[in-house]
């Protein structure tokens, strides 16, 4: 557990890919203090704006929310998310999370991104639930209600040369069969009824289909998790990483970015949500010394 409380995630969209070199920094690998090529993903990141605090109490059916508070002088694209009936009294939902602070098991912050500062083509911000770790439940309470009503940046969260976990949703296939869906072998072609399909669906007993079986269905457009993403550059000198023409299908990043190495599930423009990781590989405490960034080397080419 962090000393001090922080936020423990933050979103992005996905912007395009690129390639970089790097040197290696890695002593159990044999590519030690070489340079070496790697993918990388970008993900502009523009600021995120804190709406509200919620509190948790923990119940014999896990977690329910105890209370919440909301900003005052909400933004208006906030108003094509969620629609509010009510004054939200932010300073008397604070004094009841603070009376009731004996019950709170967990605090978490309700954010928004901001899409016009990012190239994504919607006005409408998504919301996402960031929970709030580190320190004690007072601390973590105080630093919550700090936040509310203000921004928060990636590097407020991440930092170079860290492993993060990204959840996003996968590219879209639609409805296929089991020959593309699963990678089933085709079939011979004196194959009777069909040849893009298994020869045989399941035994007489037991009388039915199980899950394991290849069949037809949905492919692609799946929520997936990867871990251990580590954050090979970022910052906010977009002349960095945005190429001449910019990214196909999104456009230019405007502000704060990540590198991610490796690729990123989604398609662009797509929401990624970033996290601190779960599964804890130990990377070297310092960022990764990047040689080579492909972006860069078309601007030097352009200007000369």
């Amino acid at each position: 557990m962090d000393a001090e409380p922080r936020l423990v995630g933050f979103a992005g969209y996905k912007a395009g890919m690129t390639h970089l070199f790097y040197v290696e920094d890695s002593r159990r690998v044999p590519e030690y203090g070489k340079e070496v090529k790697a993918p990388a993903t970008v993900i502009d990141t523009p600021p995120m704006l804190v709406v509200a605090v919620r509190a948790y109490e923990k119940t014999y059916d896990g977690l329910q929310a105890l209370s919440e508070a909301w900003m005052a002088n909400q933004p208006r694209d906030l108003y094509r998310r969620i629609s509010f009936a009510t004054d939200p009294r932010p300073d008397a939902k604070m004094a009841e999370i603070e009376k009731d602070l004996d019950r709170v098991a967990e605090i978490r912050v309700i954010a928004a991104t901001q899409p016009r500062e990012a190239s994504v083509s919607k006005k409408a911000p998504d919301i996402m639930e960031i929970p709030v770790s580190g320190g004690s439940m007072e601390e973590r309470f105080s630093f919550a209600k700090g936040l509310l009503g203000q921004t928060v940046t990636v590097q407020d969260v991440f930092e170079p040369g860290e492993g993060i976990d990204v959840v996003g949703v996968t590219k879209g296939k639609g409805f296929q069969g089991p020959v593309k869906r699963w990678g089933i072998r085709i079939l011979s072609r004196k194959s009777r009824k069909s040849k893009r399909a298994v020869a045989s669906i399941g035994p007489w007993v037991p009388r039915g289909v199980m899950p394991q079986v290849p069949r037809a269905g949905q492919m692609g457009f799946h929520n997936r998790t990867e871990y251990n993403k580590r954050i090979m550059l970022m910052g906010e000198d977009v002349n960095r990483v945005n190429p001449k023409s910019g990214f196909k299908n999104y456009g230019f990043v405007k502000g704060d970015y990540l590198l991610l190495k490796g690729s990123v599930m989604g398609s662009s423009k797509r929401l990624i949500k970033l996290r601190k990781t779960v599964r804890k590989i130990s990377y070297p405490e310092e960022p990764p010394q990047i040689t080579y960034l492909h972006t860069e080397w078309q601007k030097r080419s352009a200007e000369q």
